[in-house]
């Protein structure tokens, strides 16, 4: 007899077993403990390289079959959600063909590497009415929507700038060899790390209008393959600094460098308002700090907030404040609200909409830098 108070399953095709593949299969495996969910994952099926690297990632992961092939997850009627960690310019091919076959379909940023790529994916999950998701797992930190809530609402007044900074060491070392990332198609620093800082703006405040940017190759030239002598020049950003206009008439700066020496996760930003300001680092993830302008005389200075159970979802990740919450928990989170999307909760998000339109702010930048000029996002 069947359980009545079985929930629904559906079934995970993931594409990719890198770093991020395994923090997808983490978070699909973990999130049915901690979420009380409406639709639950199951692990089906591994696709990657090639069929060996498949079988011993999907073994690993927990994945009873693999492929070589990725295109066999589209259509596969075990696979209800794709989930996308392939290099950036699979992104494009592999979405529209899980899209064809009605598919939901869990992409990793960037959504793709130009413009007719992401408009093209955007389109298609518009057309068929298909649940997307997007990978900017920072916005899911419990502190990034409590920053939200004290912009909206006015607790630091009316906002009169914005700047952040997304700074890691990854690439700071000249004899780090080409890949993925220096490939042209992988759109440098600037796609990279400027697509984590251009999402948390949009998040806090909304459309960027207009930019206007500059790039810089910190390292001309790098090795073809680890250990290699022979060198190739580098043909992309390893740092770019940009300043913006949101539609609202906020103005406010963003950088983005790779090859930052000292940094491992400086993802930080600040907004500054009429009444108070406040600051966050994903160095020191759990806090965010508030500047109250009106406090009393000899007592200026901002305040730690700690995250914890007053702040959700930290509550169904750990029930006591300052036992922290860490990167994985937030793609735990970003698991949990896809699903629920899917069960016909509040939209995911964000979604290939609003990734399309991250896409096309890091691009009006890129054009900015070769043009020196200012560009609006809204033209390209």
């Amino acid at each position: 007899m069947a359980d009545p108070g079985a929930k629904e399953k559906i079934g995970i095709g993931l594409i990719g077993a890198g770093f991020m593949g395994k923090c997808h299969a983490n978070a699909f495996r973990s999130v049915a403990g901690l979420f009380d969910l409406r639709v639950e994952p199951e692990l089906r099926v591994l696709a990657d390289v090639d069929e060996a690297t498949a079988r011993r990632s999907a073994d690993a992961l927990g994945f009873p079959r693999s492929t070589g092939d990725w295109r066999e997850l589209a259509g596969d009627p075990e696979v209800g959600i794709v989930a996308i960690t392939a290099p950036n310019a699979l992104h494009a091919d592999i979405a529209l063909a899980a899209i064809a076959a009605g598919q939901s379909v869990y992409c990793e940023k960037p959504l793709a590497v130009d413009i007719p790529s992401a408009r093209a994916m955007r389109d298609a999950a518009e057309a068929a009415g298909t649940c997307t998701m997007v990978g900017f797992g920072y916005l899911r930190n419990p502190m990034l929507k409590l920053a939200r809530e004290i912009v909206t609402s006015g607790e630091i007044g009316d906002i009169v700038a914005f700047r952040a900074i997304h700074a890691e060491n990854y690439m700071a070392d000249p004899s780090a060899p080409h890949s993925f990332r220096t490939d042209t198609a992988g759109g440098g620093a600037l796609f990279d790390l400027g697509s984590h800082i251009v999402s948390i703006g949009r998040f806090l405040l909304g459309p960027i209008a207009s930019v206007n940017g500059t790039l810089a190759t910190i390292h001309a030239h790098r090795p073809v393959a680890p250990g290699s002598g022979e060198t190739r020049p580098v043909e992309v950003d390893d740092r770019a600094v940009f300043l913006a206009e949101f539609d609202s008439g906020v103005t406010g700066s963003f950088e983005a460098n790779w090859a930052a020496s000292g940094r491992r996760m400086q993802l930080a930003f600040e907004v500054t308002g009429t009444r108070g300001a406040i600051a966050f680092n994903q160095e020191r993830m759990n806090e965010l700090h508030l500047y109250p302008a009106d406090g009393a005389t000899g007592r200026h200075g901002f305040i730690r907030i700690e995250a914890g159970p007053e702040h959700p979802p930290y509550g169904n990740l750990c029930p006591a404040g300052g036992h922290q919450l860490g990167y994985n928990e937030l793609k735990v989170i970003e698991v949990a609200e896809l699903l629920d999307a899917l069960a016909g909760g509040p939209p995911a998000h964000p979604d290939f909409a609003e990734a399309f339109e991250v896409q096309r702010t890091v691009d009006a930048v890129k054009l900015s830098a070769t043009d020196r000029r200012w560009v609006e996002v809204a033209g390209l």
